[in-house]
């Protein structure tokens, strides 16, 4: 069983920071991407950054310059600094991990229960 528990999310003004921090726990042996994604009301499930296992970052056109990811691979976390934040911002912010278990050799995707952004105009 692999656990991702999100934290940080929260109500905050816009041209404010929040910072989202996931910790992956278990029986994972191995990690490959981290990532966020994001949901809001009536839309679909959208990427916003991911880390690769050399530290190889990707964003979202519409946070670049605004959204910094960072992974801890000692503690099996994943880190997502939003400055600058905009009401079109909020949205459920969803922790995704490719990992592999104990004794096993495939990925498989993970993800958290998703916290709660929410930027106020």
């Amino acid at each position: 069983q692999v656990q991702l528990v999100e934290s940080g999310g929260g109500l905050v003004q816009a041209g404010g920071s929040l910072r989202l921090s996931c910790a992956a726990s278990g029986s994972i042996s191995s990690i490959n991407a981290m990532g966020w994604y994001r949901q809001a009301p009536g839309k679909q499930r959208e990427l916003v950054a991911t880390v690769g296992s050399s530290g190889r970052t990707n964003y979202a056109d519409s946070v670049k310059g605004r959204f910094t990811i960072s992974r801890d691979n000692a503690k099996t976390m994943v880190y997502l600094q939003m400055k600058s934040l905009k009401p079109e911002d909020t949205a459920v912010y969803y922790c995704n991990v490719e990992g592999a278990v104990s004794g096993s050799a495939y990925y498989y995707d993970y993800w958290g229960q998703g916290t709660q952004v929410t930027v106020s105009s």
